[in-house]
């Protein structure tokens, strides 16, 4: 693929964080195009396909039959992201995937072997990994909070549509996979090493049988804690904080920033509060770009693997770990 040819992408599923989020960034990219999207449901396939302005296709298998698409995205449930990435793989077309990759750490493992085999670039789409403001408080650590002693996250939301397949243990529902992943991805960003889960909580609802709450204690080799809580039955939060040796720092609205929104990021030393405005970003444009460019160029292939097994090792260790309450 050349470095201006179009990217050309097929979409598996018209899920909402495709319609919202996805899609209408990659109408405006002028890196990728949308082929086609494809819908188990011919007229919801028609209708998204009228509003983006491409092919509407009646079945995921028939958008991968396709030989005018380069890469899929795949923002389908969970528990489907295992089968259809693997048809995607086998059918010659890298991946976008909706996080978490999978639901378990060996179907991780078995679908990156299958993209290095392929030479394949697999992405899980953590698309707030992507926005400036994680590159400001890196920058900023040193200085204002000295040696790291506490990582502590939080995320979680209001009760969602009873209908959801977040309430659907056979799709992957749950609040772990769903909001807890975050907190758990995000601490990665700052501690370096292989964490090790210490205890973990779950609370699970009788009714649908996943979990809507829960928390997590992991600590690095060198001592340094990591303190995650999430939910489903919430105010809605999403936050991550750093206490070291003199000060904390702390940024809100971490993982879902509006692109408009200039992030608030808090600082505080002793006897003195700073805070300061970093600049607005679109993580959605952002996390696109970064795939166009690992698919033309494969140069983040190793570190995307890396990362994805890590953080499927870590929501396993967690869900082994936690005490139902």
């Amino acid at each position: 693929m050349s470095e201006h040819q179009q990217l050309r992408i097929g979409v598996l599923g018209c899920a909402d964080i495709a319609l919202r989020r996805m899609l209408p960034v990659i109408v405006e990219a002028a890196s990728a195009r949308i082929v086609a999207v494809a819908s188990r449901s011919g007229e919801k396939a028609g209708r998204v396909a009228e509003r983006f302005g491409c092919d509407a296709v009646t079945g995921y298998r028939g958008l991968l039959d396709r030989d005018d698409i380069d890469a899929v995205y795949i923002p389908l449930p969970p528990g489907m992201h295992f089968e259809w990435i693997a048809e995607a793989l086998q059918a010659g077309k890298h991946v976008l995937a909706e996080k978490p990759l999978c639901t378990t750490h060996r179907e991780t493992v078995a679908l990156m072997k299958l993209a290095r085999e392929r030479n394949l670039v697999l992405v899980e789409n953590f698309m707030f990994l992507h926005h400036s403001q994680h590159t400001v408080v890196r920058g900023l650590l040193e200085e204002s909070i000295g040696r790291l002693q506490v990582f502590s996250s939080s995320f979680g939301v209001p009760p969602l549509d009873p209908g959801s397949f977040r309430y659907q243990p056979s799709l992957g529902g749950g609040a772990l996979l769903d909001v807890g992943v975050y907190p758990l991805r995000a601490a990665q960003l700052y501690l370096p090493g292989e964490l090790e889960v210490l205890a973990a909580t779950r609370r699970m609802d009788p009714a649908t049988g996943v979990d809507v709450a829960g928390s997590a204690l992991l600590v690095t080799p060198d001592g340094v804690t990591a303190q995650l809580d999430y939910g489903f039955d919430h105010s809605y939060r999403c936050a991550y904080a750093l206490w070291g040796s003199r000060g904390r720092i702390s940024l809100d609205r971490a993982f879902t920033p509006p692109e408009q929104l200039k992030p608030l990021v808090t600082i505080q030393q002793q006897d003195r509060m700073t805070q300061l405005n970093t600049p607005a970003d679109h993580q959605v444009r952002n996390a696109l770009e970064a795939f166009v460019t690992a698919v033309r160029s494969g140069a983040d292939a190793p570190q995307a693997e890396a990362e994805a097994l890590r953080q499927a090792r870590l929501v396993e260790d967690v869900r082994q770990m936690a005490r139902t309450v």
